[in-house]
């Protein structure tokens, strides 16, 4: 890997997602503090954009609080018309490099590599020195191989 480039790997990460979520900031800050009072540490996020009053938010947590969550998502279904989509045993991808910030093209890499082994994104999230991907478990061995390999040349 080139200096600067870290590529680190975390399994069993569980997607969450909530369709027909209200857009409302409000809401959806009243949502991340009933699963902090599960005691459920949310690691990605992702919003999609706004269709009207409604959304579609994602977000990942640990297997482990896949439990809680599931009855979290079901107290939500039978109170309002959010539908939740959970899928677990993912692996998160992330590429840490402070250079982000000043060289254009490294997400572009690292999508790049992921999609020559054919790999099934779940999630994406970024910040100014990470891009993090979210891949099923089938993915996971040759996505994080191709990505390595690209972040080392």
């Amino acid at each position: 890997m080139k200096e600067g480039a870290v590529v680190t790997a975390t399994n069993e990460i569980t997607l969450v997602t909530l369709q027909n979520c209200p857009s409302d900031i409000a809401y959806l800050s009243k949502i991340f503090e009933q699963i902090a009072k599960l005691g459920i540490n949310i690691d990605m996020i992702s919003l999609a954009p706004a269709h009207g009053a409604l959304t579609a938010l994602s977000f990942t947590i640990s297997d482990n609080d896949l439990g809680a969550i599931l009855e979290f998502t079901a107290t939500l279904r039978e109170s309002s018309n959010i539908r939740a989509i959970v899928s677990s045993g993912n692996s998160k991808i992330a590429v840490y490099d402070e250079r982000m910030r000043n060289t254009p093209g490294i997400a572009a890499k690292v999508l790049l590599a992921a999609s020559a082994v054919n790999t099934d994104l779940r999630l994406i999230s970024t910040s100014d020195v990470e891009i993090s991907i979210l891949v099923t478990p089938a993915d996971y061995p040759n996505t994080l191989a191709s990505i390595e390999s690209a972040m080392a040349e």
